[in-house]
C-alpha cells in the first residue's frame, strides 16, 4: 500500500497533465460556486452573469485540452495562463456585478 505516495506523479506525461487538468478544474470549482450561491441568495440574475457563466467554462474547456493536448512548453503554458487570466477576469466582473447589484 505505500508503493503510491501522494506527491509523486505517477503515469505517462499525458496522464499526469490531465491529472493536473482535472486539479485545475477542482481547484475554480468552489470560486464560481461562491460567487453563484451568492447571486442566487441575493436574487441576482442579469444577462451578464450569464454570459460571464458561459465565458468561465469556455475558458476552463480551453485550458484544460491544451493542458491534456499539447505537450508541456512555455508557449502552451502562456495559453493555458491565458485562459486562466481569462477566467480570474469573468470571476472578478461577476463579484462587481453582484456587490453592485446587493
Amino acid at each position: 500500500m505505500a508503493d503510491f505516495p501522494g506527491g509523486v506523479a505517477e503515469g505517462t506525461p499525458a496522464y499526469c497533465r490531465a491529472t493536473r487538468a482535472h486539479a485545475n478544474c477542482v481547484e475554480n470549482l468552489p470560486i464560481y460556486a461562491a460567487l453563484a450561491l451568492t447571486a442566487a441568495v441575493a436574487g441576482i440574475d442579469t444577462p451578464h452573469l450569464d454570459q460571464l457563466a458561459v465565458t468561465i467554462l469556455i475558458a476552463q474547456v480551453c485550458q484544460s485540452l491544451v493542458h491534456m493536448i499539447l505537450p508541456e512548453t512555455n508557449i502552451t503554458v502562456g495559453i493555458r495562463f491565458s485562459f486562466f487570466a481569462v477566467q480570474l477576469v469573468a470571476f472578478l466582473w461577476m463579484a462587481v456585478i453582484i456587490a453592485t447589484a446587493a
